[in-house]
Order: C-alpha cells, then structure tokens, then sequence
C-alpha cells in the first residue's frame, strides 16, 4: 500500500519494516527503514509529540 508522505514523495508501506522518531541536526524527524536501508524520511518537527502525532494519523490512514 502506498501512502503520500509529502508532495513529491510516496512510500510503499507493504515494504516498511520499522520507523524511528530521531533527533537530526536540523530537528526531529521519523525515519523509515527497509530493513537495515533507510529510505525516506518525514519533514522536521519541533517536538517529538508533533512527530509522533503525525505518524500516528499516518497509520490511521493506512488501517482505513
């Protein structure tokens, strides 16, 4: 299943085997991971609860 992570990018999450919330140079982001791969990455977020947030109303959008 696909799902639109932003407006240039779509993630086959059927291939998705873990997510991380992380702490970059430039904020907080969650990273998606193929295995040991990461293959994409969210916007930044300022806290950890508005990433969290945010994956969570990713993954209702994929339990529809």
């Amino acid at each position: 299943m696909f799902v639109q992570l932003n407006e240039r990018v779509h993630l086959n999450f059927s291939k998705i085997t873990r997510t991380k919330i992380d702490h970059v140079e430039d904020g907080i982001r969650v990273r998606f991971y193929e295995g040991q791969d990461q293959v994409a990455k969210s916007q930044r977020f300022d806290k950890v609860k508005d990433a969290q947030k945010w994956l969570d109303k990713l993954f209702k959008q994929l339990n529809k």
